[in-house]
C-alpha cells in the first residue's frame, strides 16, 4: 500500500502543488466559526538504546533545533519530558529559557529505570529505558506502584520547575493513573496514540477518532456518556492521522509525523492535509497535533518540520488556525464542554487523482465513518462507547509486550475487511433481478446544529441525506428515489466479527464478554442470503439507527 501511495503522490505532484498555490492566494478569509486548533508537541527522551548512533548529544541537539525552528516562525508549543530527560540539567536549562506564555513543559509518560528505582520498585528492563509495554509503561505496574511512580515524577518536576505539570501524555495511559494524576495533582490535559493495531505493541482501536474526549473513570480510552462518570481531563488524540489512509492501513503510520516520507515529510501530502484541516467543514472544532519525538533525530525530521511549520504559521496569520499549548487547549475544552462534544473531521477532496471523500463523526455515544470511493458509499466504521466497560488495566497489569484498548464494534471496516480496502455497510439497490451498489456524485457536508452533521449525496433519480446526531443516524431517500434501496453489512471472507444474530429487529453483538445491539427504530433488519451478515431495509424511504449501547 505504501508503494501505491507513493505512486499516487508522484502522479499528483504538479496538480496538488497548483491546487495549493491557488488555495494559498485565496485563503485570506474570515476565521471559521469552528476553531481549528494545532498543538505542536515534541516529547523528549535522554536515552535511546535501540540505535548506538543516537547518542545523548544527538537527542539533545534535536531538541535545540526544534526550539530554533519554532522560534523562527514564532510558534509556541509543548515539550513533554520523559523522566531521564527531566533530570538532565541540559534540558532543564534549555527549556527554562522558553517564554512561559508561548511554551509549556509537561510530562511524557514512559517509565525509565531511574524513575522506577527511585519509586522503590525493582527494574525489569533490559536497558535504562525499555520501550516494551510491560516495562516502560504504566500498564506494566500495579495500581499501588503507579501511584508511587507518579508521586516521584511530580515531586521532582516541581522541584526543578517550581510547579506541577499540567499535561501528561503517552502512547497509552491506564485509567487508574489518569485518575490519580487529576485527583491529586490536577492535570488539565492528556494525550494518547492515534488509533492503530499492533504498531510497536500498542493496539488502540475504536475510540473517539481525533480531537479530544472526556474518558470514563473506569477506562482511559472509552469516552464517558455522563458528567458524573467521566474524568474531567480531555484526552487529545496524537499525531495528526490521515482521515482516509491511516484507517484503511491501521497497522501502518500515515500521519503528520515529519519523519514519514509518504505523509508528514511529503510536501504534497502536507499541503493536502492542512488544506482539508483548515477549510473543510468541521462540527464543533477541528484538532491536529504536529511535532515529533527526539528519538527520530533532527536529520530525519528536519525536512518535514521545515515543510509544516511555515504552513502552520501562515494559517495562523490568516486566522484559520489557533496554535497553542496542550494545557491551553485542555483549559479551553473544559470551559466550553461539560461532556464530550460531537465533532467531525471531513475531507471533500482527496490527495491527487483519488476521488475518495470522507467524514468522521464522533460523539460521547459512538464514532462513525462514511467513505465515498468511485462514486459508491460505505459506512466503514461504527463503534459504540460505554462508560461502564473498564479497560483491561484498571486493576490488572500486562505481562507481555503488548497492550490493548478497545471500544464496542458494530462495523469494523479495517479489522473485518482487507488491508487497504475497508468493508462495512454498502448502500445497495435493486436493478431488475440484480443487487448493485448505489452510484452518485460528490457529497456535501454541512452542520445543522451544535451536535448534528449532514452528508447530502446526489444520486441518479434522487438523493440521500445522512444525518448524524449524538446517539443516532438517519438515512433518508429524497425526491424521486425508488423505494428499492437497502444497507448490507459485508465483511471479508473468514473475518471474525462481533455480530451474533438478528432478533426483534435488532442486530445482537458480543465483544470481549460484553453484549450489546444495534437497533433500527425505522427500517427492518433481516437475515441475508447474498454473503452479507445482514440487511437493513428502509421504512417510507428512511432508516433510523440508534447508536448508543443499550440492552
Amino acid at each position: 500500500m505504501i508503494h501505491k501511495i507513493k505512486f499516487i503522490l508522484l502522479l499528483a505532484v504538479f496538480c496538488i502543488h497548483a491546487d495549493y498555490s491557488v488555495y494559498a492566494r485565496q485563503s485570506k478569509t474570515k476565521p471559521a466559526a469552528e476553531p481549528r486548533i494545532v498543538n505542536i508537541v515534541n516529547f523528549i527522551r535522554d536515552i535511546e538504546p535501540r540505535d548506538a548512533n543516537v547518542t545523548k548529544d544527538v537527542l539533545y541537539q534535536t531538541v535545540v533545533n526544534q526550539v530554533k525552528l519554532m522560534k523562527q516562525y514564532h510558534l509556541g508549543g509543548t515539550f513533554l519530558l520523559q523522566y531521564d530527560a527531566l533530570i538532565d540539567k541540559r534540558y532543564q536549562d534549555l527549556l527554562k529559557t522558553l517564554p512561559k506564555n508561548e511554551f509549556e513543559i509537561g510530562g511524557w509518560w514512559e517509565l525509565p529505570q531511574a524513575l522506577i528505582e527511585k519509586a522503590g520498585i525493582k527494574w525489569r528492563g533490559k536497558y535504562a529505558w525499555d520501550w516494551h509495554s510491560d516495562v516502560g509503561f504504566s500498564v506494566g505496574y500495579t495500581p499501588a506502584e503507579r501511584e508511587k511512580i507518579i508521586d516521584v515524577y511530580f515531586a521532582d518536576f516541581k522541584q526543578i520547575f517550581g510547579y506541577y505539570p499540567k499535561s501528561i501524555a503517552s502512547w497509552v495511559i491506564d485509567a487508574h493513573s489518569l485518575n490519580y494524576m487529576y485527583d491529586k495533582y490536577k492535570i488539565v490535559a492528556s494525550a494518547n496514540c492515534k488509533d492503530q493495531v499492533g504498531t510497536d505493541g500498542f493496539t488502540l482501536w475504536g475510540g473517539y477518532w481525533n480531537q479530544a474526549y472526556y474518558p470514563s473513570r473506569l477506562n482511559a480510552y472509552m469516552p464517558a456518556q455522563h458528567a458524573e462518570k467521566q474524568l474531567p481531563v480531555p484526552v487529545f488524540r496524537m499525531l495528526g492521522s490521515d482521515p482516509i489512509r491511516q484507517y484503511a492501513d491501521g497497522s501502518t503510520v500515515t500521519t503528520l509525523e515529519p519523519v514519514y516520507t509518504h505523509a508528514g515529510g511529503n510536501e504534497q501530502w502536507v499541503n493536502w492535509f492542512f488544506q482539508a484541516f483548515a477549510n473543510d467543514p468541521s462540527l464543533g472544532y477541528n484538532y491536529t497535533q504536529a511535532g515529533q519525538e527526539n528519538s527520530f533525530t533532527w536529520e530525519a525530521m528536519k525536512k518535514g518540520l521545515e515543510l509544516q511549520l511555515p504552513i502552520i504559521a501562515r494559517l495562523r496569520k490568516e486566522g484559520k488556525v489557533r496554535v497553542e499549548t496542550m494545557a491551553k487547549s485542555g483549559e479551553w475544552f473544559k470551559k466550553n464542554y461539560k461532556v464530550t462534544p460531537a465533532t467531525t473531521f471531513t475531507v471533500s477532496k482527496d490527495l491527487g487523482n483519488s476521488d475518495m471523500k470522507t467524514v468522521w463523526y464522533n460523539s460521547r455515544f459512538y464514532r462513525l465513518n462514511l467513505l465515498w470511493k468511485n462514486g459508491e458509499l460505505r459506512i466503514t466504521d461504527i463503534h459504540l462507547f460505554n462508560e461502564t466497560v473498564p479497560d483491561k488495566y484498571l486493576n490488572d497489569v500486562t505481562t507481555i509486550n503488548q497492550s490493548f484498548f478497545y471500544t464496542l464494534p458494530l462495523v469494523d471496516g479495517f479489522q473485518w475487511g482487507k488491508r487497504g480496502v475497508p468493508e462495512g455497510f454498502r448502500l445497495m439497490r435493486k436493478e431488475g433481478e440484480r443487487e448493485v451498489p448505489v452510484h452518485g456524485g460528490d457529497p456535501v457536508f454541512t452542520n445543522i446544529s451544535n451536535t448534528a452533521a449532514r452528508a447530502s449525496w446526489p444520486v441518479d433519480k434522487g438523493s440521500f441525506e445522512i444525518v448524524m446526531n449524538e446517539n443516532s443516524m438517519t438515512i433518508t431517500g429524497k425526491k424521486h428515489l425508488a423505494d428499492d434501496w437497502f444497507l448490507d453489512l459485508y465483511v471479508a471472507e473468514g473475518a471474525k466479527t462481533a455480530f451474533r444474530e438478528i432478533a426483534d429487529n435488532s442486530a445482537l453483538y458480543e465483544f470481549e464478554g460484553h453484549t450489546y445491539r444495534l437497533v433500527a427504530t425505522r427500517g427492518r433488519m433481516e437475515k441475508s442470503t447474498n454473503g452479507s451478515l445482514y440487511r437493513i431495509k428502509p421504512q417510507d424511504q428512511e432508516i433510523v439507527l440508534m447508536l448508543a449501547d443499550q440492552k
